[in-house]
């Protein structure tokens, strides 16, 4: 909870005893299912929930807006958003069903009331989103195809409504296609951790 709390100080108390019980939680069922690299759940809060919540610096999403996470493996970034923004919705999806069991059980035991999961591939899904987060599933170009149309077209957050991508390395190639409309955001400015140095939140609106 220290590292949670060095850049997220004025947390509840209800959202500091989720946050607190993720460890565990992920512990046990990576004992079960390999949702999380086994070497990596020693660094767990730092690469998994402290970076979903990066997101959380770019943009402060409002009561009852609709997110989807597209991809969301065991629950990233999405449980720790879901954490953060209780009045928000978020969807979580994932077309392989292990993770999507692994997200439905961490959502009940956290009493997450906001958060439903499915297992579903993306150009199934045919309901319209604030917001689509994901933490690098795949090519950006390919994440704007399977996302198109399920973008909704009334706005009111700071950021009109797109994609927020989680993703890290050289991001040049990638993003030329869409460089007039990105923004990306080098999470380092955020948080202090050698991990984050090449990590970035890719912000593209929609319409």
């Amino acid at each position: 909870m220290d590292l949670i709390l060095k850049y997220f100080p004025d947390l509840t108390e209800r959202q500091k005893e989720q946050f607190a019980a993720l460890p565990e939680l992920y512990g046990d069922w990576n004992a079960k299912i390999n949702v999380i690299s086994r070497k990596d759940m020693d660094n767990f809060v730092e690469h998994h929930v402290l970076h979903s919540l990066a997101v959380a610096k770019v943009l402060q999403f409002k009561t009852m807006a609709d997110i989807m996470d597209l991809g969301t493996g065991g629950g990233f970034p999405g449980i720790p958003l879901a954490i953060m923004f209780p009045d928000a919705n978020f969807y979580l999806v994932d077309s392989i069903g292990k993770k999507i069991k692994v997200v439905k059980s961490v959502a009940e035991q956290l009493q997450l009331k906001n958060v439903t999961a499915e297992q579903i591939r993306a150009e199934q899904v045919e309901r319209d989103f604030d917001f689509i987060v994901s933490r690098a599933v795949t090519d950006l170009s390919q994440f704007v195809g399977w996302v198109k149309g399920k973008i909704s077209d009334t706005h009111y957050h700071k950021l009109h409504n797109g994609i927020i991508y989680l993703k890290g390395g050289d991001l040049d190639a990638e993003i030329a296609p869409f460089r007039k409309k990105v923004r990306m955001f080098d999470i380092a400015d955020f948080f202090e951790e050698p991990y984050f140095e090449t990590k970035k939140v890719i912000y593209m609106p929609l319409q």
